[in-house]
């Protein structure tokens, strides 16, 4: 069979289990077993197949994922939060859109501490919201900002995501945490600069209202006791990494530590929270596995087939810029986000574009920073995008799926701004590995 009616076949047995309601995961195994009696030979094809998703679940470097999530479960459950949210208010001052900016400060904040967009939208959402509308915040200034701010998990780390992409794609994990670094922040920096300036031009959207502020001894005090700690947390997972004191893994296992002794100290961690947290990072972890597992099988079979190098010999073939080929896959990805859910859609179009990029003479890591970002616009994207539904959740009765598609597009434009100028800036996202102390 031709390696183009090969691709097409499995491509299209695995949109179809989509298509009518199959859950991703067991879409991957049914896809997988389908192919590995047509091209591995039948039942031997089968007992090769657990052996490929045995290899595959027990590598070393997936262990800093369910670490990762564990801290940002922990931080939700514990409630930790929303007292340095409280903090970081204190430090607004009066400023136009300030809970708005808040947003945006504690979702980069956040990020440092969790490996979940979910989580962030979800802890941001309930902690503001609220407030916002309170004080006459309209929808758009109001659901927005945390939209966009909370997806701000999967582009600074820890993210879970990237360790997921970094082991798919065979590149260093603890250069994928820290390429991304530059990229998130300059994400959150479009998007304070859209709040102030669309609060200037539309002052209704985020009413201007006294507000008492407290004494700087108090808030340098409560700055010290709440916020400062969270340094020791930052440093636990990003600095013992790019200093070459701690593989990913070892920083993931300190950070959720840490993580479990700041609540104990604030006096926030109990059995409800430790079971709360352990459970749910259980449940997610279990879920990315499944389908981490199935991505790697279906990237073999595509391989045995004979698929990857037809693409490969394809892409380059074409006659336009290896460029036009890189904004292309891109596009594909945000149609994709438009129906799936970031690690779905990651795990099913690595196997296909990695073998593409390294043809191109890409770096991969460069390419898995923006495809991190494309992820994290995934979260957003109408109509299934993962945090809008979380954000639907946590949002006031009267909102509607409307209303949080409008509020969410400006950030999506924020988004495509910075994946722009990484692409024709890749030292933004390199120059940081290339200053890490490799351990």
């Amino acid at each position: 069979m031709e390696w183009y009616l090969s691709l097409a076949f499995i491509v299209g047995l695995f949109l179809v289990t989509l298509l009518i309601g199959m859950p991703v995961a067991f879409s991957f195994l049914f896809v997988n077993s389908v192919g590995a009696i047509l091209w591995w030979g039948g039942l031997a094809g089968l007992r090769q197949l657990i052996i490929s998703i045995a290899g595959s679940v027990t590598t070393f470097s997936l262990m800093p994922v369910p670490m990762f999530i564990l801290m940002g479960e922990v931080m939700f459950y514990s409630g930790v939060a929303q007292r340095t949210m409280d903090i970081l208010d204190e430090w607004m001052g009066r400023l136009r859109g300030r809970l708005a900016l808040l947003a945006v400060a504690g979702g980069a904040l956040f990020a440092t501490l969790s490996g979940s967009a979910v989580s962030g939208t979800a802890m941001l959402g309930s902690t503001l919201v609220p407030e916002m509308e309170k004080r006459g915040y309209k929808k758009p200034m109001s659901l927005g900002p945390i939209l966009g701010s909370g997806g701000l998990a999967i582009m600074i780390p820890p993210s879970a995501l990237g360790v997921l992409l970094a082991c798919l794609a065979n590149i260093s994990v603890g250069g994928i945490l820290i390429a991304i670094i530059f990229p998130g922040l300059l994400m959150a920096t479009l998007y304070a600069s859209y709040i102030i300036i669309r609060c200037r031009l539309q002052p209704s959207l985020a009413p201007h209202y006294e507000k008492t502020i407290p004494p700087l001894t108090k808030r340098l005090a409560d700055f010290a006791r709440y916020v400062l700690p969270l340094s020791i947390i930052v440093f636990l997972v990003i600095g013992v990494i790019f200093l070459g004191l701690a593989t990913p893994s070892e920083a993931a296992a300190l950070g959720a530590l840490g993580t479990f002794v700041m609540a104990a100290l604030y006096g926030r961690l109990n059995w409800k929270v430790a079971k709360g947290a352990i459970a749910s990072t259980t449940r997610i972890t279990v879920m990315m596995f499944m389908i981490f597992t199935g991505s790697m099988a279906f990237s073999q079979i595509l391989a045995f087939t004979g698929a990857t190098v037809g693409l490969c010999k394809l892409a380059t073939a074409l006659p336009v810029s290896p460029m036009v080929i890189l904004v292309s896959m891109q596009l594909v990805l945000l149609a994709m986000g438009t129906f799936m859910e970031p690690l779905s859609i990651m795990m099913v179009a690595l196997p296909v574009y990695l073998p593409i990029i390294h043809a191109l003479h890409f770096n991969p890591m460069w390419f898995g920073v923006i495809m991190l970002l494309n992820m994290e616009m995934a979260t957003t994207t109408p109509p299934f995008g993962l945090s809008l539904f979380v954000m639907k959740g946590v949002a006031p009765p009267d909102t509607t799926m409307k209303d949080i598609y409008l509020a969410g597009l400006p950030f999506l434009g924020c988004d495509l701004i910075a994946m722009l100028i990484i692409m024709f800036f890749p030292s933004l996202a390199l120059w940081l590995p290339s200053h890490m102390v490799i351990r």
